[in-house]
């Protein structure tokens, strides 16, 4: 009755099941860990403290910054230089800005540093005072965050602001704005200087669970049913074939072409 099972068409679906089962079992167990992956990057984010409390390190030891290195704190030494404020940002359900001072090093990078936060609203008198850095040389110890991106922050470009203002932290922004090099990354202190208050460390982006994990569980999903339904249709061609063989075993069906 199974003799069917030796025909070329029935060697080439058994070597398509045979192939694509393990194929569809990989790829859902590579999305599955994709998935598994951002899901641990976004509870050790949520479980990372406002300061990480590990011994601080000097600024070059610690770029690039990745999820393992955002937080950290970060020493550098130098000279502060331009300032600029970024508006739009929230503390404690209050709009104000970030004052960002760049750090001149010896090596002739800048370090953008936030020193702290201010109340405030962009444009007519909403824009605050802001407090004049420290002259001569300093030292500043603060967490280490990457370059911000605007999809990231919803923030504008820094053309569409007022001068002196810059929507978004990065080196990307800041090229046409000061006449040196910059870091791509920026401190910020842990506390407030000059009277501001100081601003919150924010966990690395791509730690949250966004839309993307959820379509990887969602692919997962798919490539599983996908390794189900080949066994599915196995079962159902092979049940077929047998029941069209038995037909003709009794004479109830004549023999067809394989």
């Amino acid at each position: 009755m199974y003799r069917f099972l030796l025909t070329p068409r029935w060697w080439g679906i058994n070597l398509f099941v045979v192939l694509a089962i393990p194929f569809c079992l990989f790829m859902g167990t590579w999305q599955l860990g994709r998935f598994e992956a951002q899901v641990e990057s976004h509870q050790a984010a949520e479980a990372r403290p406002d300061q990480d409390t590990r011994k601080a390190a000097p600024l070059d030891e610690l770029l690039p910054v990745d999820q393992e290195t955002s937080g950290r704190q970060a020493t550098a030494t130098g000279r502060y230089a331009e300032q600029f404020l970024v508006p739009d940002r929230e503390l404690d359900g209050k709009r104000g800005f970030y004052v960002l001072t760049m750090l001149r090093t010896d090596g002739g990078k800048a370090l953008p540093v936030v020193r702290g936060w201010l109340p405030g609203t962009a444009g007519g008198s909403g824009q605050p005072k802001v407090p004049a850095p420290p002259s001569g040389e300093v030292t500043v110890t603060g967490a280490l965050q990457a370059s911000e991106n605007a999809e990231a922050v919803g923030a504008q470009t820094a053309g569409g602001l007022p001068d002196g203002q810059l929507g978004i932290i990065s080196a990307a922004s800041l090229v046409n704005m000061v006449p040196y090099e910059v870091y791509d990354a920026w401190v910020t202190l842990p506390e407030g200087d000059a009277g501001m208050r100081a601003v919150p460390v924010t966990a690395p982006q791509g730690s949250e669970l966004n839309l993307k994990a959820f379509q990887n569980l969602g692919y997962t999903l798919e490539w599983f049913a996908f390794a189900a339904f080949v066994v599915f249709m196995w079962f159902r061609l092979l049940r077929r074939e047998a029941e069209a063989a038995r037909d003709v075993e009794l004479g109830l069906a004549a023999p067809s072409a394989q």
